[in-house]
């Protein structure tokens, strides 16, 4: 059996901010378990801008936040063990956890203690009670991201969006950016889930609707979708009579909540939280099983990356502490501070020509532009200077940061991550997106690599923000 100090179950944002801050506390026989074929986690398909803005006081990409984290982790030397599976872990002293992979088979290691960071899953179809056969063309937005942004393929050509939270906004702008259409986001709450800004850059700047109080109340085709029956829904959210729309599309995304990924954290014995829906923990992040530590989306759905990465600092500390000055009474448990969940309404009535929805950060002012005497603009409403910069360009000359993917050639389909160095003029997105998806590159590819270099004849490179050996 294979000992080890530490075992970090998970190499995703969590786990690998958990093992840098393990390390600085002294821990140097760390062992992270990644069961996909590269660290980084699902942020590895979150090609879109919009992380690290607490953490590295600016605006990454998905891909480019884990890497960050990555190269720390490999400058430290701190080993990880890839396309490994854990299935089981025990508490005590020593912790056990059980993994495999295809070239050790099932094997065991004992460590003095172990952080699970499996972060969630996405809420499945069968979750959701839609009626209607199991035909092709039903995918999570999580599924149909993995499709376009790391494998390269298409699910569909006309979609419906089933859900409104920042994934189904998100997939889709990133569906239309590819070439698809999508019908419409559907949306059984009065509100979205999402960010104000990403109802108006993934929805408002391609004209794709959003039907809030309406669900899919019916699937239709059985070989392969053929369209969805949407429907009103009242305040209790049952559907209304007499209020069907029959939409023709052949792919229907859902995007309906996530939940912890806590089977390992239930076969430990760890004692559960109804409400977090992960384990509970004491205010050292230590779950009611001896040695067993969790953070990050295991222990709660988290809003931001950023927050996953201070939570996942603070269980690397706290690991640590236990391994080198040994067990503490476990004390009280404490439920980790949940922000309110979002409930985005966009101003009803608002004057779209002078009533904004600043998109600079994720708090989503609502500025008001109007003209003074003088001729100039008059803004007011924003909460710091990229208000009224958003404001001012928005009113002269918009601009948006493009995220997307260029093929490698003869990589089989696959693809590298990329985004415009700065932000292009708004009607320069379609013919940048012309190019991008005509582009193909030869391998290998490294973060910063430009691989476009005068997009849309914009004098704006567009580069990699991934790497492709």
């Amino acid at each position: 059996m294979k000992k080890t100090d530490l075992v970090i179950v998970g190499g995703g944002p969590a786990g690998l901010a958990a093992a840098l801050s393990a390390f600085e506390k002294g821990i140097r026989d760390i062992l992270i378990l990644e069961r996909d074929r590269e660290l980084g986690g699902i942020l590895n398909q979150c090609i879109h801008n919009g992380f690290g803005l607490h953490t590295f006081k600016e605006e990454l990409t998905g891909p480019e936040y884990a890497a960050r984290y990555v190269d720390m982790v490999r400058e430290k030397r701190i080993p990880s063990l890839l396309n490994t599976m854990a299935v089981d872990v025990q508490g005590g002293s020593p912790c056990t956890v059980t993994a495999m992979n295809r070239e050790q088979g099932i094997f065991q290691i004992a460590a003095k203690a172990v952080i699970l960071a499996m972060g969630c899953r996405e809420r499945p179809r069968g979750a959701m009670n839609i009626p209607g056969y199991r035909p092709a063309g039903i995918y999570s937005a999580g599924t149909a991201q993995r499709y376009v942004n790391i494998e390269g393929r298409m699910p569909g050509k006309e979609i419906v969006v089933l859900g409104s939270g920042d994934i189904g906004l998100i997939m889709a702008r990133r569906m239309t950016l590819q070439g698809a259409k999508v019908k419409m986001v559907a949306e059984i709450m009065p509100y979205s889930g999402g960010l104000k800004r990403n109802i108006v850059q993934c929805l408002d700047d391609f004209d794709i609707p959003l039907k809030l109080s309406h669900t899919v109340t019916g699937i239709h085709g059985r070989e392969r979708v053929e369209g969805v029956t949407v429907s009103r829904v009242d305040e209790n959210l049952n559907p209304v009579p007499g209020t069907e729309q029959f939409v023709k599309c052949d792919t229907l995304l859902l995007s309906c909540g996530l939940i912890p990924e806590n089977e390992l954290s239930q076969q430990a014995g760890a004692q559960m939280d109804d409400t977090t829906q992960g384990p509970v923990v004491n205010a050292r992040l230590e779950t009611t099983v001896r040695g067993i530590f969790a953070c990050g989306n295991v222990l709660h759905v988290h809003d931001l990356v950023d927050n996953v990465s201070r939570e996942a600092e603070e269980a690397g500390a706290f690991a640590a502490d236990y391994i080198l000055n040994g067990e503490k009474d476990w004390g009280e448990a404490v439920r980790p501070e949940i922000p309110a969940k979002t409930k985005c309404t966009l101003p009803q009535n608002r004057d779209a020509r002078s009533q904004l929805i600043c998109i600079g950060c994720p708090v989503g002012c609502l500025i008001t532009v109007g003209t003074r005497e003088d001729g100039s603009l008059s803004i007011t409403g924003n909460t710091c200077a990229k208000g009224e910069h958003y404001a001012r360009s928005e009113m002269t000359a918009p601009v948006r940061a493009v995220t997307s993917v260029i093929r490698i050639k003869g990589g089989g389909g696959s693809v590298v991550p990329v985004k415009t160095a700065s932000e292009i003029p708004k009607e320069k997105i379609g013919a940048c997106m012309d190019q991008i998806r005509e582009r193909q590159v030869n391998a290998p590819v490294r973060v910063g690599d430009v691989l476009i270099e005068n997009v849309a004849g914009t004098s704006v490179p567009v580069v990699a923000t991934g790497n492709y050996e």
